[in-house]
């Protein structure tokens, strides 16, 4: 999603305020409340300018002027890490919401945690406010409410854009539409960074969109949104690549023609590559994995010898680019976990 973004005002404005409500005065808000407040202070015969990062920083701690809010809140951006904290709010989050009850400390830590990306400092022209990251690399952005974490964002922050990778939230807080809330803080924090000086930022990506899946269909109601072409790379407004997805079960966006209708063959479904059972190939899969301390050396070693073997899907991905690279190829290969 492009930063010169219009996720839908009105929504954006509700949705924001009727946390910062809270925050600042402790009492449940109805959204009808809202409407009204917002209809009641918009001068007649003029839109009401509405300010996305002003907003969005209304209710933080570290910004809000107000003297006795009714609760503290504080978002704080940090280098990923594993904390036990963290993974309770995530078994909790895919408990209540996913309904997921097979979780382990090392799955949340190879999922969320673990990253390939290098920090690399980010060349702000000046100081840059301190909230905003001073380096390139993969963060958690933790919501605190009177000091308990209630929700929690995995983001990578890269040369051209922050990277949504996954967003996790206490149940508990589910009225206030977090999911929203994380998307429009997101939004402000790569439009902040664009304005402390690094004109490259100019995206929010907002990872996978399958157009079937209805978990998926909100990332569509921030506009201007663009999807990636299959087969250009090419970027094409959201809104012209629906009625191809509408009617395909692939759809390119730069040649339609390509284009598949109808369900996949029985054939396609539930296919799995051939097993690998040749140990001299198996320790050519070779990957780079880290220590368990930020400080820790890396090491190579192969992927069937580590904790990540157990799990089918790895498994089906190694074999696949096994078939796909050839057993020669593999041995010049390091994979990153």
């Amino acid at each position: 999603m492009h930063l010169n973004s219009n996720p839908r005002r009105v929504s954006a404005r509700l949705s924001i305020g009727w946390w910062d409500r809270f925050v600042l005065k402790g009492r449940d808000v109805e959204m009808t409340d809202l409407e009204t407040d917002s209809k009641k202070h918009k001068p007649k015969g003029k839109e009401q300018t509405f300010d996305l990062i002003k907003s969005i920083h209304a209710a933080e701690a570290s910004f809000q002027s107000k003297e006795h809010p009714a609760h503290r809140f504080e978002i704080v951006l940090e280098p990923a890490s594993f904390t036990d904290e963290k993974y309770g709010l995530f078994v909790k989050y895919q408990h209540d919401v996913h309904h997921d009850f097979d979780n382990t400390p090392g799955g949340f830590e190879r999922f969320l945690v673990t990253t390939p990306l290098q920090t690399e400092v980010i060349p702000y022209p000046s100081p840059p406010p301190d909230h905003l990251p001073k380096k390139y690399g993969s963060y958690h952005q933790l919501y605190r409410l009177d000091g308990k974490l209630i929700a929690m964002a995995v983001l990578d922050i890269l040369p051209y854009c922050v990277s949504s990778v996954y967003f996790m939230y206490d149940n508990a807080w589910g009225q206030f539409s977090f999911g929203k809330l994380s998307a429009l803080r997101e939004i402000s924090l790569a439009r902040e960074i664009y304005d402390a000086g690094i004109s490259n930022m100019k995206f929010l990506y907002m990872g996978f969109y399958i157009y079937s899946c209805q978990k998926m269909r909100y990332k569509g109601e921030y506009a201007p949104s663009y999807l990636l072409d299959p087969e250009s790379c090419e970027w094409f407004p959201l809104g012209t690549c629906k009625p191809l997805l509408e009617q395909n079960r692939y759809a390119c966006f730069s040649k339609p023609e390509h284009s598949i209708q109808g369900s996949p063959p029985n054939s396609l479904l539930n296919v799995k590559p051939p097993r690998i059972l040749d140990i001299s190939v198996l320790d050519s899969i070779r990957v780079m994995a880290p220590g368990r301390s930020p400080n820790a050396s890396k090491f190579i070693v192969p992927v069937h010898r580590t904790r990540l073997w157990e799990y089918d899907n790895v498994r089906e991905e190694y074999e696949a680019c096994v078939e796909g690279l050839g057993t020669e190829l593999l041995q010049d290969v390091i994979f990153s976990l």
